[in-house]
């Protein structure tokens, strides 16, 4: 979300903050333009986890639009335990634009999960979402 997460994530970086460098951030307009098709491609293309973050649903610029992302990611996580990958690795994170250390713990957790990931976890993963697609 370009409004807060995204936000939240510069100000971190301009508070000198430290966060992990494996943090990958794609800066869209509202979490809502996450599909569950975006995060299942994140997966297929080898991403140990995907975080999805946006505003706080109070606050969000679009009238609640991200309560339509907190639908697609529980739908997602479904999929994905369906086809036997842990839902674990998909998570919803909520962030205002004033929250730049909650944002950089955030980030720190999910590099610790990162790490817990194997090699072999997401190799499976990557041929259980390209198993799917014949």
């Amino acid at each position: 979300c370009n409004w807060c997460s995204y936000a939240g994530a510069d100000q971190a970086g301009i508070e000198k903050l430290q966060y992990p460098p494996s943090s990958r951030v794609i800066r869209t307009m509202c979490s809502a333009r996450i599909s569950q098709k975006f995060i299942l491609r994140a997966f297929e293309k080898g991403a140990a986890v995907v975080a999805v973050t946006g505003c706080w649903p109070q606050d969000c610029h679009y009238n609640y639009a991200n309560l339509n992302t907190e639908k697609r990611v529980k739908q997602a996580k479904k999929i994905l335990e369906a086809r036997g990958i842990n839902p674990e690795r998909l998570i919803l994170h909520w962030n205002s634009a004033a929250e730049s250390k909650r944002w950089a713990a955030k980030m720190k957790e999910i590099d610790e999960l990162i790490k817990k990931i194997s090699r072999e976890e997401i190799i499976e993963t990557v041929q259980k979402l390209e198993g799917g697609k014949k």
